[in-house]
């Protein structure tokens, strides 16, 4: 299974590229933290290491290391905007609980 952007999401991190001027791509990833044990990690990737998988939608690359793949296998990658808040939303079929914040999740 693959990590995936909608098109929104594709169009928003490619927008966030060019004004950055540098960048293959976005990298997610996990680490432990919060009350439920596991919150996203998203950061431009510069560069791909020899041992992460990459994805690509709409002509984004998406860069997950191996460590994190198991816990973010199948995750679709959208951008909302809600009234004043807006952002990238994390639906991933992996997850079995989520803390009432919204921060982290466990597998």
């Amino acid at each position: 299974m693959a990590v995936t952007l909608t098109e929104k999401a594709a169009s928003h991190v490619q927008g966030t590229l060019a004004k950055r001027g540098k960048g293959v791509g976005i990298r997610l990833g996990v680490r432990t933290s919060g009350c439920s044990g596991m919150a996203y990690k998203l950061e431009f990737a510069d560069a791909v290491n020899d041992d992460d998988l990459q994805f690509e939608s709409h002509g984004v690359k998406v860069v997950v290391d191996p460590k994190s793949l198991p816990y973010v296998e199948g995750t679709e990658i959208d951008y909302e905007r809600e009234g004043l808040n807006e952002g990238l939303k994390f639906r991933n079929p992996n997850v079995k609980d989520e803390c009432g914040c919204g921060e982290s999740f466990n597998t």
